[in-house]
């Protein structure tokens, strides 16, 4: 695209840059610095969730100026724009984790707004931390606008006593604090060693999912989620970033070209056989939403059961997302998965070219230690699995990454707590027994209200050595780095009246992760009855502000906890404006 005037008459910066009656608008622009020539030209959003709440965020102010350089090398004006991040690593644990999944509405909402209000007509957008991944590609999708997405990088390891660290070693070291394992010093050295660098977090958490989501699925260029946040090659994926979405902007390929059923479904194969997060299953179908595309936990998890797990990451495995990018990153992976017939190769990509043609150009192969070739993999099946009975008619899901088939059937008593802090209480006073299936309800997306995680309560069990040995279900979320056998979105969620409502301490569960059953021994005569005496959904504090608005909209957590009626619904697009 050459620099200088552009035609206009069909992209949506015309009603802020074009004609007589834009005077005052143009006006705004050249108290910014910019020239006739800058205004003239595609303008292009530069979004970021840069914030200093963590170390995921703290690098993509930098990041940005980066992506600006490409775009105005591709003849485009970059007009960066911050949105929120809420952190998982920092508001885990309290009632601050009830904001982290509505913050990823709120960022699809704020990117929308920003772009409609100012009429760009491309994004590049950057994030960093689990919720602020899907929440921009939630808003490239539903603006439909040329979109290239572009991941902040990891965290490096830490390092202690020649072994990687990690901040999920910290959560769990807090666990082994409490059983008496681990003394304030220890906890004191580790706290201040397991997180070294900018960067979000190491392992296959939901950040690195997500991460490798962007590229499978297309909407962010190939091998880009893998170099560490502190390596200056990251500032080149940067500048190849705003390169790239200028030739999208030149060829109209927009964000809906590029996410679609089949993409999507590659996608969900990378999560599975990297033995990603569960958050995975609630994210996809967030994104399809946007397009307008049913794409729900089910179908994410029929995926997950017929693709295989070979990439050896943390926390099932040994690996951190450094080290996957040091053995050829997500395309390696994706072409080990092509050896097998499972991409779809027809997809487009940010490049302006087929998941088929960008593997064509992958010269490397499996290492062996961090990626399995496929024909040898891991275990047959994906690293994280779908649930359904009388328990979880709308679905549940499970890691089981790194657990041994025989880990993976449990069956016991319930003991059930009304919400995450009364379980984790238990935990700290070891109020439980071995064998048990600890119950936590009353965390769903309405009920929460937020759907909150609960890496402080499995990480705590982990750290007493009782990971293998209790079970835990919750209508709420886990961490990408929980360990252990814990089943997530369970739907309906409690406020719903679901199953998971009816419990009672006692009642004997069954969760086996190799034939897909979460089940509880009462008849439906049995649960027809409790249903009728059920009292209603449980008070909350939140009687007004942002999280009383959320639980007013959020919909079931198969389909993704969405908060609008998305792309099945829409009358517009907005690129067409």
């Amino acid at each position: 695209m050459l620099k200088g005037k552009s035609d206009k008459s069909r992209l949506p910066s015309r009603h802020v840059t074009v004609g007589p009656e834009r005077a005052p608008h143009r006006s705004y622009l050249y108290a910014m610095g910019l020239s006739e020539d800058e205004i003239a030209q595609p303008l292009v959003g530069v979004a970021t969730c840069w914030n200093e709440a963590a170390p995921c965020n703290i690098a993509l102010n930098r990041q940005a100026q980066a992506v600006k350089l490409g775009v105005k090398a591709g003849g485009g004006t970059p007009r960066e724009f911050t949105t929120i991040t809420v952190t998982d690593g920092i508001a885990m644990g309290h009632e601050g984790m009830r904001s982290s999944l509505a913050s990823r509405e709120a960022i699809a909402d704020t990117v929308e707004l920003t772009m409609r209000g100012h009429c760009y007509d491309a994004i590049v957008g950057l994030a960093g931390c689990d919720k602020s991944l899907p929440g921009m590609m939630m808003a490239m999708v539903r603006l439909n606008t040329p979109s290239v997405f572009i991941y902040g990088g990891s965290i490096l390891p830490g390092r202690l006593d020649g072994k990687d660290v990690t901040v999920q070693d910290v959560f769990e070291a807090v666990g082994q604090h409490q059983a008496g394992n681990y003394t304030d010093e220890q906890l004191a050295v580790l706290e201040r060693v397991a997180c070294p660098s900018a960067g979000a977090c190491g392992g296959q958490f939901t950040a690195n999912t997500m991460a490798c989501v962007s590229e499978a699925v297309g909407l962010a260029l190939p091998n880009s989620a893998g170099a560490p946040a502190p390596y200056e090659s990251r500032d080149h994926y940067s500048i190849a970033s705003g390169e790239a979405v200028m030739v999208l902007l030149e060829k109209n390929i927009r964000a809906r070209d590029v996410v679609t059923r089949k993409s999507l479904e590659n996608a969900a194969r990378v999560v599975a056989c990297t033995g990603g997060s569960t958050n995975a299953g609630l994210h996809l179908p967030a994104i399809a939403h946007e397009a307008g595309i049913e794409f729900f936990l089910d179908d994410v998890c029929d995926i997950f059961k017929d693709t295989p797990y070979f990439v050896d990451l943390k926390p099932g495995g040994t690996y951190v997302a450094k080290d996957l990018y040091e053995a050829g990153g997500v395309p390696v992976v994706m072409k080990e998965l092509r050896k097998a017939g499972l991409i779809h190769e027809d997809c487009m990509t940010a490049t302006g070219r087929t998941i088929g043609e960008e593997l064509d150009q992958v010269t490397r192969e499996a290492d062996g230690k961090v990626i399995f070739p496929v024909e040898t993999p891991i275990t047959e099946t994906g690293g994280v699995v779908g649930l359904k009975g009388n328990l979880a008619p709308e679905g549940a899901i499970v890691k089981v990454a790194g657990m041994a088939p025989d880990q993976q059937v449990f069956t016991g008593p319930a003991r059930v707590f009304e919400c995450e802090q009364d379980a984790f209480e238990a935990v700290q006073t070891r109020a439980y027994e071995e064998g048990e299936v600890i119950v936590i309800r009353n965390e769903g997306p309405a009920g929460g209200p937020g759907m909150r995680e609960m890496l402080s309560t499995t990480a705590a069990l982990s750290g007493q050595g009782m990971g293998k040995k209790v079970a835990l279900i919750t209508d709420g979320r886990f961490s990408g780095a929980t360990r252990g056998f814990c089943v997530g979105h369970v739907g309906p969620e409690a406020y719903h009246g679901g199953p998971i409502a009816l419990l009672r301490n006692g009642d004997s569960i069954t969760i086996d992760a190799i034939t897909g059953e979460l089940s509880v021994a009462l008849s439906e005569d049995e649960l027809a009855e409790r249903k009728a005496a059920w009292g209603g959904p449980r008070d909350t504090i939140y009687a007004s502000g942002a999280l009383w608005k959320y639980a007013q909209l959020v919909g079931e957590t198969y389909k993704g906890a969405v908060t609008h009626p998305g792309g099945k619904a829409e009358r517009h697009v907005y690129m067409d404006l």
